[in-house]
């Protein structure tokens, strides 16, 4: 197989895409004016499609995260079980403190229906028991949502509890930053195979189910107030601690924008409006700044890239359709792969598409061999980068390719000598 040579030299060509949107955005690193008097001590905005923060306050720092780790303990449940599996409460599942079912131990209950007690009412025991379910154990079940934390590429995120009660192991305390704890929210929403369901589940306003034999019934009832108070609001759930103080994360959609938002330590008990005042705000602003904007990947033009040492000089590049659908992600309809990634663009943010391709490549190559990147850009920041791959071989001069351009030289050399005479 043809190796591709890396040269300490990049080459950098860079094909502009400006958009002319209408609604101011604020340069990077300004604290929007709108913004400017949240309650939060750590609140985030982002793109739900391309996962790009569009505003952060302290949203790296690692804090305790309530019951929105019900969100994780949700979907996990919804990938790894059924919703017609039984789940048999434990004593460790009844003695769970309020918010609660008052579920019994030796009561048992269908696996969707505990989902919506946990993540309508946020009901502490229901988690468990789920979590126990599915894992075996609580400590068993916190190992698969450090896992999936990772594989969602969440850094500052370590959990503990799957209802969210504070709690600490060897690992850590149970917490998570806002800029996690919205890229747990996106994966849910946008990425997950089960994202229909857990948009069924959470968008749901009241739901009634009974334990299995029947002894008794159960009625909830939706505590996320944002559905009901903002126009295009998604998801969301409620959390609070004494150390975690109230805590949201939620998203919205209007015109195919889907935007995410999360606030942690947002107030304490007296403050309980505080939170939906801060996700108001914070959606509101990135509805009326940031409009969305289109890249067509499969229409751009990409330049030729110079090969030495082949039987030709240059060889054509280009993106691997499929490939860069699986890197960007769910399309805006949380549908399917899209190979036209739509961002959110501010009006003084210039849209750009960056190709960073090697200083030469030495044959031989092969079709599909690496021959640099794609980026994607927006105010200064990369959003995305899509490996450029070669669309055709390019082979060594061997004596048969040699023999037949020097004859083809020689009489070509004949000809334009006949011609001349």
């Amino acid at each position: 197989m043809g190796r591709i040579v890396r040269k300490l030299k990049m080459g950098l060509a860079a094909l502009i895409l400006c958009g002319s949107l209408l609604p101011p955005a604020c340069a990077k690193g300004e604290v929007p004016r709108e913004l400017s008097q949240l309650y939060a001590h750590s609140a985030v905005l982002m793109d739900g499609d391309s996962g790009r923060i569009l505003y952060g306050k302290k949203e790296e720092e690692a804090l305790p995260m309530a019951s929105t780790t019900k969100i994780m303990t949700c979907i996990l449940a919804l990938e790894l079980g059924e919703p017609d599996e039984i789940c048999r409460v434990s004593a460790n599942a009844q003695a769970q403190p309020q918010v609660h079912l008052g579920m019994r131990e030796g009561e048992t209950y269908y696996l969707k229906d505990l989902l919506y007690s946990m993540m309508l009412e946020s009901h502490n025991d229901s988690a468990v028991c789920v979590a126990e379910h599915i894992g075996g154990s609580v400590e068993a079940f916190s190992d698969l949502m450090n896992r999936k934390a990772e594989e969602i590429g969440c850094r500052d995120t370590h959990y503990v509890t799957p209802n969210g009660l504070d709690g600490e192991d060897e690992g850590g305390i149970h917490s998570t930053t806002a800029a996690d704890l919205a890229r747990i929210m996106r994966y849910c929403l946008m990425e997950s195979e089960k994202r229909e369901a857990f948009l069924e589940i959470t968008r749901t306003g009241d739901y009634r189910f009974q334990e299995i034999s029947g002894a008794r019934s159960v009625s909830c009832v939706n505590r996320n107030a944002l559905l009901t108070m903002m126009d295009g609001a998604l998801s969301g759930k409620t959390g609070f601690t004494s150390k975690a103080g109230y805590c949201y994360v939620g998203a919205a959609r209007r015109d195919g924008e889907t935007l995410i938002g999360a606030v942690l330590a947002c107030g304490w008990p007296g403050n309980k409006g505080y939170k939906w005042s801060d996700m108001k705000k914070m959606l509101e602003y990135g509805f009326e700044n940031y409009d969305r904007k289109t890249i067509d990947l499969e229409k751009l033009e990409l330049p030729a890239v110079q090969v030495t040492g082949g039987i030709r000089k240059e060889v054509r590049i280009g993106l691997d359709p499929k490939e860069a659908a699986e890197i960007w992600g769910i399309g805006t309809d949380g549908q399917e792969k899209t190979f036209k990634p739509a961002l959110l663009v501010g009006a003084e943010e210039e849209l750009k598409i960056r190709l960073k391709t090697d200083a030469g490549i030495q044959a031989p190559v092969e079709a599909g061999e690496k021959a640099g990147e794609l980026l994607v850009e927006a105010g200064g920041e990369r959003l995305a980068s899509f490996p450029l791959r070669c669309r055709e071989d390019v082979e060594k001069p061997d004596f048969a390719w040699c023999l037949g351009q020097i004859t083809e030289e020689y009489f070509s050399f004949l000809g334009g000598a006949e011609r001349d005479f």
